[in-house]
């Protein structure tokens, strides 16, 4: 196969997240969240892999004509961000005027946030929180916290994305990248293990999830306390 089609077929495997994403749709409409945020993790995967991918076969320069970052922006703001806000709004997590807070917040802050050219580090970490709103509501589904506590968190992590306190990327952040992609991976598997039981409160996923999400939040935060000789911010 040639590097052209090579680098094609990165852009055509990216853009299976559109269809993930409209799977996703359908089921959240159809107040499915279990299989909803079962699509959401096929695209989280898809997500996960065609970066090394586009990165491996220079589709900047092998297949120029389509902007993969453009078109990875698209599907994840469909992912992370409006399909979750969308499950978050339809749910019970938060009645009434939390729900509409929530979704306001988070559509609208991710927005702004998405074309912030200063969003990532020198080490390939995010500057703010990533929107990561697909994993967060997901913990939150399985978690089933209090309304006030989903509030104070939606609308914390909105805030911590307009600071300077830094969030790895696990699989583009080098340092502890041997930890953090395992348990980014672990991850995974813990939020298909939730959804695939329909999120049954005394399933052992639950706590995995916690645990998993914990470091992944706290990881850059600990970096960024301790950072590297040679590399700021």
């Amino acid at each position: 196969m040639t590097p052209r089609l090579k680098a094609l077929f990165v852009h055509l495997l990216t853009a299976t997240g559109a269809v993930l994403a409209m799977l996703a749709m359908l089921a959240a409409v159809d107040a499915d969240w279990s299989l909803m945020f079962l699509w959401l993790l096929g695209a989280l995967i898809v997500d996960a892999v065609d970066g090394p991918l586009a990165r491996r076969y220079q589709v900047k320069k092998n297949w120029p004509t389509y902007d993969g970052v453009l078109l990875d922006l698209i599907i994840d703001y469909l992912t992370y961000v409006f399909i979750p806000a969308f499950a978050l709004f339809r749910s019970d997590l938060l009645p009434g005027w939390t729900g509409w807070i929530a979704i306001i917040v988070i559509t609208y802050a991710s927005v702004v946030y998405f074309v912030d050219t200063r969003m990532k580090t020198k080490d390939c970490s995010f500057a703010g929180f990533p929107a990561c709103w697909n994993m967060v509501v997901l913990v939150l589904f399985a978690a089933q916290p209090n309304f006030w506590v989903t509030l104070a968190v939606v609308v914390a992590l909105a805030g911590a994305m307009f600071t300077n306190l830094r969030f790895i990327h696990p699989v583009r952040t080098a340092r502890w990248r041997a930890v953090s992609l395992p348990v980014a991976i672990a991850w995974t598997g813990f939020a298909a293990w939730a959804a695939w039981v329909d999120f049954a409160p005394e399933s052992l996923a639950h706590w995995g999830l916690i645990a998993t999400s914990l470091y992944l939040l706290g990881v850059g935060l600990v970096q960024q306390a301790l950072p590297e000789r040679g590399i700021k911010g």
